[in-house]
C-alpha cells in the first residue's frame, strides 16, 4: 500500500482525488480544513502552505506519491492587476510548491519510485485574455516540473495536469448560472466543463504503476480545448 500525500485535499479536485485514492492507498491530506473528510478513510493534518513548514508535519518516513492542489482563479484585465497580484499568485501556486517538494525530498527518496503530480492550466499553453497572472504562475510550475523530473529521473516521476475550466468552488463565479455554464461548455469540443472526478481519475493513473513509463509530461485534461485554434 502506497503512502500518498495530498496537499490541499478537502475540496474540489483534491477531495475527489482523496475519495478515489483512499480505496487502495494510505492517503494523508494536509490542508487548512478537514471539511468533507470525516467520512473518508484518510488521515488529516492541519497545514497552510503560506504559513507552515512541511517538515513539521508527522508524516511517514516514505512518501510514494505527492499531489499539490492549492491554486486560485484571478481573472482580470492586465491593466487592472498590480505587481502584488502576480506575487500572490506565484507564492501560492509555485513558491509554496517548491518549499513543499524541497522539504519532502528525504521522504520521497525513501520510495522506490515516487510519483509527483502538479497542476497547471490550459491557459498556460493556449494564451487566454485575463489569465496573465494565473498563466504566469502555472507556467512556472510546468518549467519547474520538467527540469526537476529530468534531474531526479529515474527515482521520481513528475507530471503536470493542465485542466480547462472545472466545476469546483474556485470556478463558482464563472459557473453560477445555467446560461454561463452552457456557454462555457460550448467552448469545448466535448461540450461540457470538467468535473473534479475527471482530474482525479488522471491523478490516480499518474500515481499508479500503470503510468510507470511517463514523466515530464504536461497532460491536457481539458475537453479538447487546448488543441483548438482560438485565434
Amino acid at each position: 500500500m502506497k503512502n500518498i500525500l495530498l496537499i490541499g485535499g478537502s475540496k474540489g479536485i483534491g477531495l475527489a482525488t482523496a475519495k478515489l485514492l483512499a480505496e487502495d492507498h494510505n492517503v494523508i491530506v494536509a490542508s487548512r480544513s478537514n471539511e468533507n473528510l470525516s467520512d473518508l478513510d484518510v488521515k488529516h493534518l492541519e497545514f497552510d502552505v503560506l504559513e507552515d513548514e512541511i517538515e513539521q508535519l508527522n508524516l511517514p518516513e516514505k512518501i510514494d506519491g505527492l499531489a499539490y492542489f492549492p491554486g486560485s482563479i484571478n481573472l482580470k484585465p492586465f491593466k487592472m492587476l498590480k505587481s502584488k497580484d502576480f506575487e500572490k499568485e506565484i507564492q501560492l501556486n509555485f513558491i509554496s510548491l517548491v518549499k513543499v517538494v524541497n522539504g519532502l525530498l528525504p521522504k520521497l527518496k525513501n520510495a522506490e519510485h515516487a510519483s509527483l503530480v502538479f497542476y497547471s492550466t490550459v491557459a498556460a499553453k493556449v494564451g487566454m485574455p485575463f489569465h496573465t497572472s494565473v498563466a504566469a504562475a502555472k507556467g512556472a510550475i510546468e518549467g519547474f516540473a520538467k527540469s526537476l523530473a529530468t534531474e531526479y529521473a529515474p527515482r521520481f516521476r513528475i507530471n503536470v495536469i493542465a485542466p480547462s475550466l472545472t466545476d469546483t468552488q474556485l470556478a463558482e463565479k464563472l459557473l453560477n448560472k445555467e446560461e454561463k455554464k452552457k456557454k462555457m461548455a460550448e467552448r469545448h469540443p466535448l461540450k461540457r466543463v470538467g468535473t473534479p472526478e475527471d482530474i482525479a481519475q488522471m491523478t490516480a493513473f499518474l500515481m499508479s504503476d500503470k503510468s510507470s513509463w511517463m514523466t515530464r509530461q504536461i497532460l491536457g485534461v481539458d475537453g479538447g480545448l487546448s488543441n483548438l485554434n482560438l485565434s
